[in-house]
């Protein structure tokens, strides 16, 4: 069969976060690949003790264990929804990945996290052009929410695909160089064959904004404020990062950073000589003897994360900051979706100790990273693609971007969900299949298909706790002395004020007398007999069966 250039997204159509896209050139039965992005999202309480989340990888394994070459990683930027499962997945490629130098240095120390020390990162220069195999690459710069953001344009035989990544247009970035217009201008005259392309913000009217204005607002709220100041904000934003510290200079106060993700970034940063000159810091024990209008805290925690350094300031468990009236807490940044409890909680929390809350509602101290529809506009003005491919966004955000993109002219959309293959090349683009995608759960160190009963069980225990019965029986197939009942999350007494555990233990107590001796030489039948008698006595008090299990010791 001959040749084919195929577009395969494994995670991020359809959803938010979590990206992983696929591109291959080839005959189906001997593709070659790469992957553009490799994500994680997060798990919520419906997932306990699980991490991470990853996009299932299984269908391209299978595809290369039937004849097709996998030819690398290509990076984009460094937020955590498209580098956070590489060092995962890594070793079930072995690839080469390619990256420029914040990004990198950003998966370099994901390695480290996990004991790999070998892994081939191929640090790029910024606007760098590359080949893997037929693939010909093209890092286009772009400005977005964290240094290094890059659009990748990917040449072949059959045309340009431009994948954009997560992007804006900021005419002003506090760090690193503007969108390089000329470049994207270039690659529309010369003919581009489809666009993929973010569509967070399809739905909002106008332009994001750009970082020096933010700058602007946060140097002037800053400098009103009499007490200590606390900014939270994401620390992958490096630029905001940047613009508090000058801020606070400007003001006379020095910066301390809370918080590893914070010290992490900024670390980062420095390691690739991106932090302007003048950029310092001290730390906790030094701050805390500055004068209260002579501080800055630079803090994680802005979306409420518990172990977070704010939310430990909330709680006035932290050891190195306790506020209180006279203080200024200022959320440099939006309120994810499903963050909301959380950050209200901390909000409220601070506020009950006389500290005054500023929030994006209240003043310009946030932007987003992503596009508003007046640039997408501008980007397909400059692009020109025959066929818009968006990615990165819910079904909505998808449909409505295929929307805007026709209004403007661009000839042809498809919209795609993770697992859809699309065919890119000879012919009209379009699905040609829907192959097997899905997630894949850290636990700890180990992933987990989706699906995997450990979770159900979990959940389970979370919602009837449990009930451990050991039995002892001596090799003539006689109990020894009394059932030993352990619970963990069951109510001490129902509403007549009878305690549970003297209840279970009775119960099965009734069941080691009653089971006749034959009967007692067989595992499964005791089990049973233990949960019906423990269930009997146990739903008509609580109205919940509880999770038995039950342990039999032979002598």
């Amino acid at each position: 069969m001959s040749n084919e250039f195929i577009f395969l997204p494994l995670g991020g159509s359809g959803e938010i976060g979590m990206n992983m896209n696929l591109f291959a050139l080839g005959p189906p039965e001997a593709r070659q690949w790469i992957m553009i992005d490799c994500g994680v999202t997060f798990a919520g309480p419906e997932l306990p003790g699980i991490d991470l989340i990853t996009p299932d990888h299984g269908y391209l394994l299978d595809d290369l264990d039937e004849g097709g070459e996998f030819l690398g990683m290509v990076l984009t930027h460094g937020h955590e929804d498209h580098i956070g499962a590489v060092a995962h997945l890594w070793p079930d490629f072995e690839c080469d990945i390619y990256a420029t130098p914040f990004t990198a240095e950003l998966v370099r120390r994901k390695f480290d996290e996990v004991g790999i020390t070998d892994a081939p990162i191929k640090v790029l220069d910024l606007s760098a052009r590359f080949k893997l195999g037929p693939f010909d690459l093209e890092y286009i710069t772009l400005t977005h929410s964290i240094p290094e953001p890059n659009a990748i344009a990917i040449r072949t035989e059959f045309g340009t695909v431009l994948h954009t990544g997560d992007w804006k247009i900021d005419p002003m970035p506090v760090l690193g160089e503007a969108t390089d217009r000329t470049s994207l201008t270039d690659l529309g005259e010369a003919g581009v064959l489809a666009m993929i392309c973010d569509s967070t913000n399809v739905f909002s009217e106008g332009h994001s904004g750009s970082e020096s204005d933010v700058a602007d607002a946060l140097s002037q709220i800053i400098s009103e404020q009499t007490g200590r100041v606390v900014v939270t904000t994401f620390a992958s934003n490096v630029s905001r990062l940047v613009s508090v510290c000058r801020a606070a200079t400007a003001t006379d106060r020095s910066v301390c950073l809370l918080g590893r993700s914070m010290l992490r970034m900024i670390d980062v940063a420095r390691h690739v000589d991106l932090l302007p000159p003048g950029i310092s810091f001290v730390e906790p024990s030094e701050a805390g003897y500055l004068p209260h209008d002579k501080v800055l805290y630079l803090c994680t925690g802005s979306q409420g994360e518990s172990r977070a350094a704010l939310a430990r300031i909330a709680r006035e468990d932290h050891p190195e900051l306790s506020l209180g009236e006279g203080d200024t807490v200022i959320f440099s940044s939006k309120v994810i979706p499903g963050n909301e409890k959380p950050i209200y909680e901390m909000m409220n929390a601070l506020t009950d100790m006389d500290v005054t809350v500023i929030s994006s509602d209240d003043a310009f101290v946030h932007v987003s990273g992503h596009p508003c529809r007046e640039e997408l506009k501008d980007m397909y003005q400059m692009v020109k693609p025959q066929t818009s491919i968006p990615v990165h966004g819910e079904a909505r955000h998808i449909e409505e971007h295929a929307k805007l993109a026709m209004s403007l002219g661009v000839p042809h959309a498809v919209t795609p969900r993770n697992g859809d293959m699309i065919r890119l090349a000879p012919g009209r683009i379009k699905v040609i299949d829907e192959v097997p995608s899905g997630r894949l759960y850290l636990d700890g160190r180990i992933l987990l298909p989706q699906g995997e009963g450990v979770i159900r069980a979990r959940l389970r225990l979370g919602e009837e706790g449990l009930i451990v019965v050991s039995v002892a029986i001596d090799k003539s197939g006689k109990p020894l002395g009394q059932p030993i009942v352990t619970v963990k999350g069951l109510p001490r007494e129902d509403n007549d004020g009878e305690e549970l555990l003297p209840l279970i233990e009775e119960s099965a107590s009734d069941v080691m007398r009653s089971l006749p001796r034959p009967k007692l030489g067989d595992d499964k039948v005791i089990e049973a007999a233990m949960r019906r008698a423990i269930r009997a006595e146990l739903f008509p008090r609580w109205g919940k069966r509880g999770d038995i299990v039950v342990a039999i010791i032979r002598g």
